[in-house]
């Protein structure tokens, strides 16, 4: 699958709470590849956790910080990438992620409330409401998520094996079969 692949990197979207973590590392290593999460990269650099980032300088400032992350990694090869959750929104990041297969990570909302529901390092959801908050999230997002070249909708009962096996399968489909001379 490599070979197929060429070092074009992986770039997982998807909504807080999918997996994209999860999934990328299994995906790193089946495919050889090394593993990167750009959230873990900004707070490395910051030395500050997500939840800090946003109440000391907004979010407009982590996704500034965000962007300035996914430009560096776009430059190397041989990367799977999760991403942050609100990646999507800025139209520059489209231009970097277009440098990979961008992999979409859907899970129903259900299944996003069951598994944030305790989890309290998510900025976005100290909300009165968490879960309309997660609803409006992946209101917005989704048409932006649908642009993505693989789309991988995941089931509460599946392993992250099993979805990093589905990744794996699908991306033949999506890529250009290369012409030799």
């Amino acid at each position: 699958m490599s070979s197929l692949l060429r070092g074009v990197n992986l770039y997982l979207i998807g909504m807080m709470g999918v997996g994209k973590s999860t999934v990328g590392n299994l995906l790193a290593k089946q495919l050889n590849y090394t593993f990167i999460d750009i959230d873990n990269i900004i707070t490395q650099l910051t030395r500050k956790t997500i939840n800090q980032l946003f109440a000391e300088s907004g979010e407009a400032a982590f996704r500034q910080l965000e962007s300035d992350v996914l430009a560096q990694v776009c430059a190397r090869k041989e990367l799977v990438i999760a991403t942050g959750g609100g990646i999507v929104l800025r139209r520059e990041n489209w231009s970097y992620l277009h440098h990979g297969l961008i992999v979409w990570l859907d899970a129903p909302l259900e299944l996003l409330y069951t598994r944030l529901a305790e989890d309290t390092t998510r900025p976005l959801l100290q909300d009165a409401d968490p879960q309309a908050k997660l609803r409006s999230l992946l209101e917005q997002r989704t048409p932006l998520y649908s642009q993505a070249d693989l789309h991988i909708t995941i089931r509460a009962e599946e392993t992250p094996e099993e979805i990093a096996n589905r990744v794996i399968e699908a991306i033949p489909s999506v890529l250009k079969p290369q012409i030799s001379h």
